[in-house]
């Protein structure tokens, strides 16, 4: 890396949500070089602090998805508080928020206001629904947007009621798509000659919808509704979770017209592999249950590991169902620097995710953990706001920091 600077060195980002949508954002911004300063609220802070499994107080979750920010307090209700957070949205150049629709408004905080202060600020919003529409107004969580967005109507099996992916997915797609468009904004404002900012719209169902393929398209020609498969991709053969002899699973992917000649070959079926009826997709397709019975039949005469390491030499996709026991074992995920160790408070180690992607020029790192609550009080409000140790502790005693 040299002397490059990360690559969102300079740009300063007033991160106003809480738990999981816009802090996700926020992390990634901040892994990268942003300046991320976190406003919240002086008493309890972001409720995220108190989720899952705690350390001496802390959730260890909180020292992930808050690292490298600057934690400020503000109470957001005060009229005083709203005055401050005008101040400081003329010092940077995105103000990230997850509030619900009008929120903001009512706090004078609206992208209008916002602009009288500093008409190049980028508004990025993340909402259940959006800012706009009828459904605007109602509040939303990435569970329901999971649902309302198609995705948790294809997870499962058919036989049973939809199921739910073990994290809070929708919350995490959104935050993607807040990043992208951020930096699309910051982007078209740089190239702009009045350098003037926008508002970033991501809606959690709309973060969701947009992940599911071909089904709007298949449903509109045909009236096909895609329907729960298991653990099959539906249309895409052979793609399944097949038991191995020692009770265990493995994921094959053989689904390439090329992949599936020497899946067959490597399980000693080449009357499969030669046979034109599987040469394409469709063809398989419209046979998987035979496939797939043929290739469980060939598992289910070896161990995970033995099934793994034939068809790995025969150049198959194909891998284990990891826990997170296996990852942190794994050879790989430690050469990739994905298993990162750090610090807390009292001296104890942690492991946590590494960064992702991998930037080789300028890439990203961990500078600290999630911080404590205000722990950058005195510096963002003395340093950036200019604001006495007198006025602090007067605004301190009101309760508004």
């Amino acid at each position: 890396m040299g002397n490059k600077k990360k690559p969102l060195a300079g740009v300063k980002i007033l991160e106003l949500g809480n738990l999981v949508a816009a802090p996700f954002a926020g992390k990634l911004f901040s892994e990268f070089g942003a300046e991320v300063i976190k406003v919240e609220e002086p008493k309890n802070g972001d409720p995220l602090r108190n989720w899952r499994v705690m350390h001496e107080d802390t959730s260890v979750w909180w020292y992930v998805q808050s690292r490298n920010k600057k934690s400020i307090t503000i109470n957001l209700r005060e009229q005083e508080g709203q005055e401050i957070v005008k101040k400081l949205i003329g010092e940077v150049d995105v103000v990230l928020e997850n509030f619900k629709p009008g929120t903001l408004e009512r706090w004078g905080l609206g992208y209008e206001e916002m602009k009288k202060v500093n008409a190049s600020i980028i508004l990025t919003r993340i909402s259940g629904y959006g800012q706009t529409g009828p459904y605007k107004e109602k509040p939303g969580f990435g569970s329901v947007a999971e649902a309302i967005g198609g995705l948790r109507y294809l997870t499962g099996y058919p036989d049973r009621p939809p199921v739910r992916v073990g994290i809070a997915i929708g919350d995490m797609i959104a935050g993607l798509y807040a990043v992208i468009g951020t930096l699309l904004a910051i982007r078209a404002r740089d190239i702009d000659a009045s350098k003037e900012g926008q508002v970033v719209d991501v809606a959690l169902y709309e973060a969701v919808f947009s992940l599911l393929e071909g089904i709007l398209p298949e449903y509109d020609l045909t009236g096909q509704v895609r329907e729960r498969t298991g653990s099959t991709l539906p249309g895409i053969a052979p793609s399944n979770t097949y038991k191995c002899a020692d009770g265990k699973h493995i994921v094959i992917g053989g689904n390439g017209d090329r992949i599936f000649q020497r899946l067959m070959r490597a399980i000693g079926r080449e009357d499969l592999a030669k046979n034109p009826l599987y040469a394409t997709n469709q063809g398989r397709a419209d046979h998987v249950a035979f496939i797939d019975e043929a290739i469980e039949h060939w598992t289910m005469q070896h161990s995970l590991k033995e099934a793994q390491q034939i068809l790995d030499e025969a150049s198959v996709p194909v891998g284990p169902i990891y826990g997170i026991h296996d990852i942190v074992a794994d050879e790989h995920y430690q050469a990739r620097d994905m298993l990162k160790e750090v610090l807390l408070p009292d001296g104890e180690k942690l492991l946590v995710p590494g960064i992702v992607p991998k930037l080789l020029g300028t890439p990203g790192s961990i500078e600290w953990n999630g911080p404590e609550l205000g722990a950058h009080n005195k510096e963002v409000y003395a340093d950036l706001l200019g604001l006495t140790e007198e006025e602090f502790k007067e605004l301190k005693e009101k309760g508004v920091v």
